[in-house]
């Protein structure tokens, strides 16, 4: 078997154990040098004897030989670092083959010489005996090469085999034949030899290397590990594991208990603040197996998770992880799935677990109260400002509200601009009264932002505990109903929850949800109420006003729907079915009789209310001097130019347009002046005041005559008697008057047939039966 093979591509060993072989062929220069001169002696020894100078011959050859297979030796360890491929590694092998061969060759010749020149039995059996030994010997230690190991017993076979033909006989002539097994077994010696040197070379080598590749593995993990065995002493340990204990550099652990371990790392001042017998106790019970994962914090916040896994023998392997990294991960994951990232207040999903453990712990502290916190005015400081500055708002706001609390309080961010805080304990409601006159009076305090002085106000919805209810979700429910109390109560104050307010969110809830129902299935209906011109008597004007007819409850009023619609965003659709509805009717009207509608503002943002108008006119093919859109002055504060534009492009439609409520609210003449009014509708607060009072009078008559003078019809609501009427008539610049002196709204039905009498003006309208808004 050869070290490599030229029959085929792949080697028969690796490189590196066939360099391995290669270099045992040359490393041992003593053997080659001893060998050699033992065989040069024993022939100059039989030389002597036999005074023959052929075997004298012989003998100097050797010793030649072995002289430059020694030169040869010392080339290749200059030049071993050269040989890198295996072509050169070849070379180097047949150079010690023929060495070997050359030297193996002058063996048998001196045992023919000794044979064919000498009768000398003693010489024939030295020579014979000597080169016999020295071969084996030299097979024996070149066994690593097939090659040589073949070629040497070639090389002494031959002239062997001829020596004992010559000495003739038929007895030697079968020792010849007892030689050939004898060169065979040695072959198969030095291939079975050969063989185990490879196995246990390439065993080596792999286990080195597996060695090497666990070593790397091991000292590069990101853990420790520790194993310990049945008496808990450490077996292995790696880098990563020293380095976190902060054991010396140099110290030995191997036999370690881990209290010895442990004690070396307290030492190292690794733990300064770690308990350390109470930590050693916990770690040995740990490794015992008495407990699952440990951890311990240790110097400037690092902390380490300690893991054991039983072995089958009975040792174990704890594996020790920083930890700190996801510690911090998992501390910042909970901190922002329980707090609100703008303003660092717990959130709401905190607020409902404190909640729940302040109610589970409530027979032991005691009651508590919510105190749900809106803030006033915070909507228009976005608009006006910006959203950036309305978030600094809201950190502002948040910090007063964690300077008015105790430490058993919380505060949370519930939403928006609405805030929770949970008082606990309260000995009595006073003390939730006086938080929440804190709370109001701190947060209207102005506020500088960038530079902005801002000032907003907050309103507080109140429920306490157990007295309100003794889950969160009711009780959050009931603080926010206290809280739209509040707020509707004029802002900048507090309420406290009442059940009535319940009944009443209940009722509102019910409201909503028929308000859908209603929209759908037709429930909604138009009523009319006429404006008379007060030197005709005649109706002019016919105002829409929308009714409920609800299947169970009757008519319902608008003051119960229209704000809930509005909440709602329906009002929206409702609105445009009016429009619609209202166009149609007009249509079956006289011609000189026009329609007015009223627009509420949530309408009158829309974008599209003019192609909302625009459509409705064209559906009913209505002229647009018979619509009349009536709006209040709440519409115009919400933005001016925006709405100055709308009423222009109605106006340009051919669409009238009135300024309904006069003389209420925020009522300024100039909006007469700058909006492209065609009609203005005076409050019935100044009609109530007419009886018997000149100074109403007086301001009646300054407004009319303002009004006319800038070329807008003016018309006076809510006349109820004939005394009013006739004050009103006795004015020359007040055009018409509604009221309920001249009809109550009337169903559609009935306006018609009013308006198709023969007389159409007050005297055809028969006095109401009753009055109903």
């Amino acid at each position: 078997m050869k070290l490599f093979s030229r029959d085929q591509e792949k080697p028969v060993v690796p490189l590196d154990i066939y360099a391995s072989l290669v270099d045992a062929l040359y490393d041992v220069r003593q053997s080659l040098f001893l060998g050699s001169l033992a065989s040069a002696i024993a022939a100059l020894l039989t030389a002597w004897k036999a005074q023959d100078w052929v075997l004298l011959v012989i003998a100097i050859a050797i010793v030649g030989v072995a002289w430059l297979r020694t030169l040869d030796m010392q080339n290749y360890a200059k030049l071993r670092d050269t040989l890198l491929d295996r072509e050169a590694l070849r070379v180097w092998e047949y150079r010690y083959v023929v060495g070997s061969s050359v030297h193996v060759a002058l063996l048998g010749a001196w045992v023919l010489a000794a044979f064919v020149l000498t009768g000398d039995p003693f010489i024939r059996l030295f020579a014979f005996s000597g080169a016999l030994a020295f071969m084996i010997g030299i097979s024996g230690r070149n066994f690593a090469s097939d090659l040589l190991v073949t070629s040497q017993i070639i090389c002494a076979a031959i002239p062997m085999s001829a020596a004992i033909f010559v000495a003739g006989g038929w007895y030697l002539a079968i020792f010849v034949l007892l030689l050939l097994p004898f060169f065979a077994a040695v072959r198969l010696i030095s291939n079975r030899l050969r063989q185990t040197l490879l196995d246990a070379v390439i065993a080596t080598r792999d286990m080195t290397m597996l060695a090497m590749r666990f070593d790397t593995a091991l000292n590069n993990m990101p853990h420790g590990l520790a194993m310990f065995d049945s008496e808990g002493r450490l077996v292995v340990a790696n880098n990563r594991l020293i380095e976190l204990f902060d054991l010396p550099k140099g110290l030995d652990v191997n036999g370690m208990t881990a209290r010895e371990l442990l004690t070396h790392s307290v030492g190292a001042g690794q733990a300064p603040h770690l308990d350390v017998e109470h930590f050693i106790s916990d770690f040995e019970a740990h490794l015992a197996g008495v407990m699952g994962s440990i951890f311990v914090e240790i110097r400037d916040g690092q902390t380490l998770a300690l893991t054991r896994q039983r072995m089958e023998n009975g040792g174990s392997v704890v594996i020790a992880e920083d930890i700190t990294d996801r510690r911090k991960a998992e501390e910042r994951i909970h901190h922002l799935a329980h707090y609100d990232s703008l303003t660092d207040l717990p959130n709401r999903t905190y607020l409902h677990d404190a909640l729940q453990r302040m109610l589970s712990d409530m027979r032991r502290s005691g009651p508590l109260a919510i105190l749900f916190v809106d803030l006033d005015q915070f909507k228009q400081v976005n608009d006006t400002l910006g959203h950036p500055r309305g978030d600094e708002l809201l950190r502002a706001v948040a910090g007063r509200l964690r300077g008015l609390l105790r430490r058993s309080d919380v505060v949370a961010r519930f939403g928006g601009d609405e805030f929770v805080v949970l008082q606990s304990p309260v000995r009595s409601t006073a003390e939730a009264t006086e938080l929440a006159d804190r709370i109001v009076e701190q947060l209207s305090y102005p506020y500088q932002i960038d530079g902005h002085q801002i000032v907003i106000g907050a309103s507080v919805g109140i429920a306490m505990a157990p007295r309100d209810g003794v889950d969160a979700d009711s009780l959050l429910k009931n603080a926010d109903m206290a809280l739209y109390h509040a707020k509707v109560g004029g802002r900048g104050a507090w309420r406290f929850f009442e059940p009535e307010m319940d009944a009443r969110a209940q009722a509102r809830r019910a409201v909503e949800l028929d308000l859908r129902r209603a929209l759908a299935e037709g429930e909604f209906e138009l009523f009319f109420q006429p404006l008379l011109n007060l030197r005709t008597m005649r109706v002019t004007t016919c105002e829409a006003l929308i009714r409920w007819r609800h299947p169970q409850r009757g008519m319902v009023p608008p003051m119960e729907f229209i704000p809930v619609a509005e909440d709602m965003g329906l009002i929206i659709e409702i609105g445009d079915w009016v429009l619609r509805q209202a166009c149609l009717e007009c249509m079956r009207w006289p011609s000189d009789v026009r329609v007015a509608v009223n627009l509420s503002p949530i309408q009158f943002r829309r974008d599209n209310l003019q192609v909302v108008i625009a459509q409705a006119l064209a559906h009913s093919k209505l002229p647009a001097n018979r619509l009349e859109v009536e709006i209040t002055e709440s519409v115009l504060l919400q933005d001016v130019k925006k709405a100055r534009e709308m009423l222009e492009q109605f106006a340009e439609m051919g669409v009238r347009v009135s300024l309904d409520d006069f003389g209420t609210g925020y009522s300024g003449l100039s909006y007469l002046n700058s909006f492209p009014f065609h009609k203005v509708k005076i409050d019935r607060s100044f009609v109530r005041s007419l009886d018997g009072d000149e100074r109403a009078l007086t301001l009646l008559r300054g407004v009319a005559n303002l009004t006319a003078s800038l070329g807008m019809t003016v018309t006076v609501e809510g006349v109820e008697t004939e005394a009013q009427l006739a004050t009103l008539a006795a004015e020359p610049a007040i055009d018409e008057a509604q009221g309920y002196l001249f009809s109550v709204p009337i169903p559609a039905r009935q306006i018609r047939e009013l308006l198709a009498s023969s007389r159409p003006g007050w005297a055809a309208i028969q006095p109401p039966v009753a009055r109903t808004g």
